[in-house]
């Protein structure tokens, strides 16, 4: 059988959620990116999306990986593309609870600083969890306290290698741009926030895991 038969026969045995998931995304990232408020830093922020996608399709492929990990992973997407819409740090979150609920979110919690970026940090780390544990199982079966620990050190891991990206963002884009996409806001803490936001994400994440794992342990 040809190299492209035994594709084409794999493609065909694949779990087809993932492409509606994806195609989902297509059209949400079409509409978000008409007329985003800043194009370059859209344009900043969706590199990692470009990236992304095909390492996305060569783990589908693969298989392997949960519908509840996908899923997970099109929620980050999303929140992470209205993020890239507007910038992180003019997402009118708190207007949309105004109109929608009837309350203020920062007046409430008396935040001074737009919050929205911090929630995806958090996001990162509770929703990429799954993701993380599936491919460690792939290469541990059986080593269930690994699948645990090793999705956290990752986060913490590639939360400080994203500040450390964002900084050099700033020196090879001085100026609104390079301080648009660091959206610090004036936070001198601000990178240090977010990673302790992503590892209290992908820490909750592993705990709710592992009780789970525990109880189908002591059920079975």
């Amino acid at each position: 059988m040809s190299r492209i038969k035994r594709v084409r026969a794999r493609l065909l045995t694949l779990d087809p959620f993932p492409v509606w998931l994806f195609v989902g995304f297509v059209l949400f990232w079409i509409w978000l990116a008409i007329a985003p408020y800043y194009r370059s830093d859209w344009l900043l922020e969706n590199i990692l999306v470009f990236a992304a996608v095909p390492v996305l399709g060569w783990l589908w492929y693969q298989g392997g990986v949960s519908r509840l990990a996908w899923l997970s992973i099109f929620l980050f997407l999303i929140f992470h593309e209205v993020g890239a819409h507007y910038t992180y740090s003019e997402v009118p979150y708190d207007q949309w609870l105004r109109t929608l609920l009837g309350f203020s979110l920062d007046e409430r919690f008396g935040f001074e600083r737009n919050q929205y970026d911090r929630w995806v940090h958090f996001l990162y780390g509770l929703l990429l969890f799954l993701l993380l544990k599936d491919l460690v199982k792939r290469r541990l079966l059986h080593e269930a306290v690994l699948w645990h620990l090793l999705p956290v050190m990752l986060i913490l891991s590639h939360s400080a290698f994203y500040e450390i990206a964002e900084w050099m963002a700033v020196v090879l884009f001085p100026g609104e741009l390079g301080e648009s996409y660091l959206g610090a806001q004036g936070d001198i803490w601000d990178a240090q926030k977010d990673m302790v936001l992503a590892l209290l994400g992908v820490s909750t994440a592993s705990a709710l895991s592992m009780m789970m794992h525990c109880l189908i342990v002591i059920i079975k």
